[in-house]
């Protein structure tokens, strides 16, 4: 899986560089965000799926997993889809749960501003 992460000031950004989120690696995923989330005490998380092209269940599930993860941590987590991501989180109304922006950027004023 090839996934970096990046800290500006208090917000850690998941730039994950695959062209699919599924069963092949979602269970990573999921590692990665508990042990950042529980271990690591994040509290302002973006994920950057940007590269993603494609996504199926086990991947949603991931992400899932990271916002209840954030949010029982009292936390704010934002996510970067790509186009054809953002059309799967319309279609499965995710977009009504998870908060979605369009840049990293955007992302990290959204968060940034956030006590």
């Amino acid at each position: 899986m090839n996934l970096t992460v990046e800290k500006i000031n208090h917000i850690h950004i998941c730039t994950l560089s695959e062209r699919r989120l599924d069963t092949s690696n979602s269970g990573l995923l999921k590692g990665e965000f508990a042990s950042m989330i529980t271990q690591q005490e994040v509290k302002k998380l973006i994920i950057d799926l940007r590269m993603v092209e494609n996504c199926d269940s086990s991947g949603l599930s991931a992400l899932l997993v990271a916002n209840q993860y954030i949010q029982k941590s009292k936390g704010s987590l934002r996510l970067v889809p790509s186009d054809k991501i953002l059309t799967l989180f319309k279609v499965t109304k995710l977009d009504k749960i998870l908060f979605v922006c369009n840049t990293t950027e955007e992302a990290v004023a959204e968060l940034g501003d956030l006590i």
